[in-house]
């Protein structure tokens, strides 16, 4: 018995007619197609590392950059949370006072808003006579 699917007569050019090759030996009659060269390796350890950001230099300060830096970088995020506290409104208001809920007056609020409206729930059962 036969395969249904496969012909009856494979053709001579059919590459699965011809014997195979084991995995790992490279066949002569093929030539490797051609290749880019790779470039020359360098050593990147050798090269001196880059500053990011501005160029500035001290100007007579003891303190080091990265010192000045994170100065700088403390500041501007005391600057951003202090804006972020100020001006925001009604909304802003009620966010601040949401943050400042401790859990159990968080779970005493859910519960509270919970039992109004299951109570609502059993008026509206109530005026349709259920």
């Amino acid at each position: 018995m036969g395969n249904i699917c496969s012909r009856g007569s494979n053709k001579d050019n059919d590459p699965f007619t011809q014997p195979g090759r084991t995995v790992g030996t490279n066949t002569s009659d093929q030539n490797p197609s051609p290749r880019a060269p790779l470039p020359a390796k360098t050593n990147w350890k050798a090269t001196p590392g880059r500053t990011l950001g501005e160029s500035n230099t001290n100007t007579g300060g003891s303190e080091a950059p990265s010192d000045e830096a994170r100065a700088n970088a403390a500041i501007a995020a005391q600057k951003r949370a202090d804006s972020s506290t100020t001006g925001k409104g009604k909304l802003g208001s009620k966010l601040a006072a949401q943050k400042a809920q401790t859990h159990a007056q968080t779970l005493d609020q859910v519960s509270r808003t919970e039992r109004a409206a299951r109570d609502a729930d059993g008026a509206e059962a109530a005026r349709r006579w259920e």
